[in-house]
């Protein structure tokens, strides 16, 4: 007897890549992606001044309808976007869980009340301290909306000379809000990204 279908959660994976939010009934409201992982064994100790495991990030590129585009991440403090002439951010990263052990994770929120606004977001994780342990991290993005079912995508698949993780893309087909999963690594920081997917920003070294 096969398992029933769960209502609440849909996993994208390789044969199911894609989901539409707003024809799973995800109208408006903020949608929250969430990024949660584990310290790798061996990761820094409670009286540690610095761990020595993994500090695991979640950023995004975006563009917008207008042709703005930009990142949201902790580096630099780039923890927001804004839509022209909107005083609500578009986009907001809410902290930076350097450990692996903050219950909640990562968060960022895209208001869907501004869906108009946006053009393309790609989701993505970048390793900005200690060796590339993706296996052990086991990360995972949940996509919870408003309404409707929550989306997951698993970092199921790992290369351990990158750096950086596409993880998904949310893009405006047509007013439709529809989820790709990607699950793509790159072997370099954010610019070698930008140059994967041809975002076209100009990058420079920051720091947290």
């Amino acid at each position: 007897m096969s398992e029933p279908v769960s209502l609440s959660k849909v996993t994208l994976t390789k044969s199911a890549p894609a989901v539409s939010l707003t024809k799973r009934g995800t109208a408006g409201g903020l949608l929250r992606v969430n990024l949660n992982w584990k310290q790798p064994e061996g990761g820094g100790g409670l009286f540690r001044r610095k761990p020595k495991g993994v500090d695991l990030d979640l950023a995004c590129l975006y563009e917008l309808s207008s042709g703005e585009k930009g990142v949201v991440q902790a580096l630099g403090n780039s923890f927001r976007a804004h839509a022209p002439g909107v005083d609500a951010p578009v986009l907001q990263l809410d902290a930076d869980d350097r450990s692996g052990t903050a219950a909640g994770g990562e968060n960022l929120t895209v208001d869907l009340g501004q869906l108009p606004a946006l053009k393309r977001v790609l989701v993505f994780a970048y390793i900005y301290e200690g060796a590339p342990n993706w296996a052990e991290a086991d990360a995972v993005v949940t996509l919870t909306p408003a309404q409707g079912p929550q989306v997951e995508v698993r970092l199921d698949e790992h290369d351990p000379q990158a750096r950086t993780c596409a993880i998904a893309l949310l893009s405006n087909e047509g007013g439709e809000l529809v989820v790709h999963r990607e699950v793509r690594y790159v072997q370099g920081t954010q610019q070698a990204l930008d140059s994967a997917y041809g975002w076209g920003l100009q990058w420079q070294a920051g720091r947290k």
